[in-house]
């Protein structure tokens, strides 16, 4: 699918709700696509009310789902499986853009999007799921991993421990909250899914 995603330069572009919502997909396309984009590291909140910047590693514009990657030991995971509600925070300085979504996460640990993730990653990248789990305590500065992978690829036997560790974030969305900040004025507008499951907008003021 190709997209094109170019700074707003007047309010004016943004006249219609449907312009707003092509505008809202395309940058979420662009944001798991290219590593360049500003909204590729969105921020992620839980229900226990703790944040943290995340990889976003696919978009589906159809089922309207944020993919992204974590390890089954994370501090984030337990509270998302006590209370799915998410919220996700995209922002794009240049274009001075911000998108606020609000969905409910499950945690996918042996399911076919996860398998396929995990397959196509990189033994670098798989190697995060090697060693310490996140948050333990350590006595100096660490990585985690075992002192025989520090700066090195592990072999996939090596790595076969470390799938138990892995597993998708799946974000399935419910709300969105666009906001353009033009220096002729803010703009901004929200859709929400509809019983139908078609997003419906509504200008609000900023």
């Amino acid at each position: 699918m190709l997209f094109v995603v170019a700074p707003p330069t007047s309010r004016r572009m943004f006249d219609q709700l449907d312009d707003v919502h092509v505008d809202l997909t395309n940058r979420l396309i662009r944001a798991a696509r290219d590593r360049r984009s500003p909204m590729h590291t969105p921020a992620v909140v839980t229900s226990d009310v703790d944040a943290r910047t995340m990889v976003l590693r696919e978009f589906d514009s159809q089922a309207w789902t944020l993919r992204f990657h974590t390890d089954t030991r994370a501090p984030k995971v337990a509270p998302i499986e006590a209370d799915p509600r998410v919220a996700v925070l995209f922002y794009d300085k240049g274009a001075k853009i911000q998108i606020r979504a609000r969905g409910t996460a499950a945690i996918l640990r042996d399911a076919e999007v996860t398998r396929s993730a995990w397959e196509n990653g990189s033994n670098f990248a798989r190697r995060c799921y090697m060693g310490d789990g996140p948050g333990v305590a350590a006595d100096t500065p660490t990585s985690g991993l075992p002192e025989e992978l520090e700066g090195t690829e592990p072999t996939d036997e090596q790595l076969q421990p470390a799938w138990e560790n892995f597993a998708v974030l799946l974000v399935t969305l419910r709300e969105l909250d666009w906001l353009y900040l033009a220096h002729t004025g803010h703009v901004r507008a929200q859709f929400a899914q509809g019983d139908s499951g078609a997003w419906e907008g509504r200008w609000v003021s900023p």
